[in-house]
């Protein structure tokens, strides 16, 4: 498979025009892609994505009913793009329309799981914040705006872009509740001492019904849905929220305002401090006055609870089935997000469902 893989990859950059670029491997990711950075004998860097389709089960048909889904499997359960290439080009191309910065694809095979793409650079949030000096305030700043621009535009059924179509699914009611049971399955794996009986998992079912319902019924804007620091990058030379270069949008949905706000305040690999949630919550709600201010609040923390158990669910199964026990490491910093949001307006009896079953400390 490597080197059929290989001589595919070489015969489609040879029939792009790139045969001849240096390749530089990158470093990767969570996922099943890989990237290289292409160095042509003239013109700027490019950024090459490998994604082969068959290390995904099928994304979703927009069709599908719940056990149609299920057979297909945990993409479709979830709504996942399945790493489609198409998906990416559509994504980007909506991006690219609302004047904000999303990579310029320059070349791509679907099928095969293939794009060459505009190189934005290595000036990922992370590492600049991480840099002694950042200007952290700045930074979340342009970010915020990025995303009221991203969600005040309409959030079409269809996107389409340079010859290809992609769906834009909402997160439904199943997709939330998929996403949620991550941390039932998996975080009892790497937590052997803790069991979850029939009776323990009907409550958190119940406990979480109300907040599905309300994440589905809102479920009416563009959503990244993975809109934190290592998936943005600063391009300071560009102008008003385009300075914020988005990546890693393949997933995108149509979902409620706050679930990208959670993903940007509770970012696993990164401290938020209580002062920037609210000066970013503040922000945002100012560009967006005809959000319910209150509502908006008590769905950033419950949505936010719900996406904090689910990080730490599939960073659970990322050590346990995967064998990458670094993301261990991230566990304390996910306990004080849902510490914080647990003394908001969190689902009520979360807290006592976690004491009563978990029993993990919370900050």
């Amino acid at each position: 498979m490597g080197l059929d893989r290989e001589s595919l990859k070489r015969g489609f950059l040879a029939r792009s025009g790139f045969g001849d670029a240096r390749r530089e491997p990158l470093a990767g990711d969570a996922s099943t892609r890989a990237y290289e950075r292409l160095h042509p004998p003239s013109g700027p860097s490019l950024i090459f994505m490998d994604q082969p389709p068959r290390l995904e089960s099928q994304p979703c048909p927009p069709d599908a009913t719940s056990a149609e889904r299920a057979a297909l499997g945990f993409n479709a359960l979830y709504r996942l793009a399945a790493g489609r290439i198409e998906a990416f080009v559509a994504c980007a191309g909506h991006i690219r329309s609302l004047g904000l910065s999303a990579p310029e694809i320059v070349a791509f095979d679907a099928p095969a799981g293939l794009a060459v793409m505009e190189d934005m650079g290595d000036d990922l949030y992370g590492p600049l914040l991480a840099a002694e000096g950042a200007d952290e305030a700045s930074l979340y700043a342009a970010a915020t705006d990025a995303l009221v621009r991203l969600q005040d535009a309409p959030a079409p059924e269809l996107l389409a872009h340079q010859g290809v179509s992609w769906p834009l699914l909402d997160y439904d009611a199943l997709a939330l509740a998929t996403g949620g049971e991550l941390f039932l399955e998996w975080f009892p794996k790497l937590e052997p001492r803790i069991t979850l009986n029939s009776e323990a998992v009907a409550d958190w079912r119940s406990l979480w019904g109300p907040i599905v319902a309300r994440g589905a019924a809102n479920a009416r804007v563009f959503c990244h849905r993975d809109y934190h620091a290592e998936n943005l990058i600063w391009l300071p030379g560009r102008a008003s929220a385009a300075r914020v270069g988005l990546i890693d949008f393949q997933d995108a949905v149509r979902a409620h305002p706050a679930w990208d706000l959670s993903m940007l305040l509770h970012d696993a690999r990164r401290d938020i401090s209580p002062e920037l949630e609210a000066a970013v919550l503040a922000r945002y709600l100012s560009a967006r006055p005809s959000e319910d201010r209150d509502a908006l609040t008590t769905d950033f923390h419950a949505l936010g609870a719900l996406n904090i158990l689910r990080i730490i669910g599939i960073f659970a199964r990322l050590v346990v089935r995967d064998g990458k026990p670094r993301y261990r490491a991230f566990l304390p910093r996910l306990w004080t997000y849902l510490d914080r949001c647990l003394t908001g307006p969190a689902p009520q009896g979360l807290a006592a469902w976690l004491d009563l079953h978990v029993r993990m400390p919370l900050s």
